[in-house]
Order: C-alpha cells, then structure tokens, then sequence
C-alpha cells in the first residue's frame, strides 16, 4: 500500500503532476492546495468556481488513471499533522534564470 501527498502548484502544471502521480503507481492519494485563499470551498466568485472545477477535474484525472482512491484534499499543510505519505511530489517553485 503507497500513500502519496500531491501538491497542487499552477495549473500549467496540472498534466505533469498527473504524470509524477501515475508514475509511482499509488494506493491512496492525498492532494495539497498550499497557499490559497482558505475560504476557495466556498467562494462563489468566478476565480472559486474555476479552482473547484480545476479540482475536481484533477481528482477524477488521478482516479481514472491511476487507479488509486484519492482519500483527501487539503488546503494547508496543518490539516496533514501526523499524516504519513511514502512520496511528496508537485509543488515546485520554479528557478529564476
């Protein structure tokens, strides 16, 4: 059984975190929205309903490809205290030239 933590960076980068996701071939996932506005679950403006739609799009994406169960989503790294995960990956902040 592998658990692993997604971390959901821009969504430009949403195809290449579905590929690192698919390649280790996990159990479970849990997947990480860091730095956002903590009331996006329930932000009707139009940027909310983007990210929601983004989300859900992602978490179907994981579960039809990768056959795993995606068991939680997250919006800060406080909510995961005590959660332990075989693999960490997305989230990168890309390096100035």
């Amino acid at each position: 059984m592998s658990d692993l933590l997604a971390i959901v960076g821009a969504s430009d980068t949403d195809g290449e975190l579905l590929d690192e996701i698919a390649s280790y071939r996990p159990d479970r996932v849990t997947v990480l929205v860091p730095d956002g506005d903590p009331d996006w679950a329930s932000d009707d403006s139009g940027p909310g309903r983007l990210l929601r739609d983004r989300l859900a799009a992602l978490l179907h994406a994981i579960e039809q490809r990768t056959g795993a169960a995606v068991v939680g989503l997250a919006g800060d790294r406080a909510q995961l205290v005590g959660w332990r995960f075989d693999r960490v990956i997305g989230g990168r902040v890309p390096i100035a030239a």
